[in-house]
């Protein structure tokens, strides 16, 4: 993945397109910061999994910022924060479509045994092993809440 970022950022040079230079110049600064702190706490240099939740993790605060600009009625900064966004998702895995978010809770709800809502944390452990960057986790968990309360 993170020769992917590279090529990517190198071929928006070669095309001079900025904004998508810069957006991916801050992927990977990101990148290379959670680097840094890992091998200052002896720890290997990150992996594509982690890489993902970093990406996810951007793409979350780009989200919110829009929301946040469009309230405050700044349109033009939250069609830059979508944009960004934009550039940000074409690393990640495909994002399941709420049908698919839902079938899947059914099927690890099933598979562990969950029986109560005491059972959401092994739950949603099992669906962030499997489907990391793939789904929106905070409305899995919703998901699965409503589906241990039936």
């Amino acid at each position: 993945m993170r020769d992917a970022i590279q090529a990517a950022l190198k071929d928006a040079q070669k095309s001079q397109d900025n904004y998508r230079v810069c957006t991916l110049r801050l992927i990977s600064a990101a990148v290379k910061d959670r680097d840094l702190a890992n091998r200052s706490a002896g720890k290997d240099p990150v992996s594509d999994e982690e890489i993902s939740e970093i990406l996810t993790k951007m793409v979350k605060q780009r989200r919110e910022s829009a929301k946040s600009y469009e309230q405050a009625g700044r349109l033009d900064l939250a069609d830059q924060e979508r944009a960004e966004s934009a550039v940000i998702l074409e690393f990640l895995p495909k994002q399941m479509c709420e049908e698919e978010v839902e079938q899947a809770c059914q099927n690890v709800v099933q598979e562990t045994g969950a029986e109560g809502l005491r059972d959401v944390g092994k739950c949603m452990s099992t669906l962030k092993q499997r489907f990391a960057g793939q789904m929106d986790f905070s409305k899995a968990s919703g998901v699965v809440k409503s589906i241990l309360q039936q």
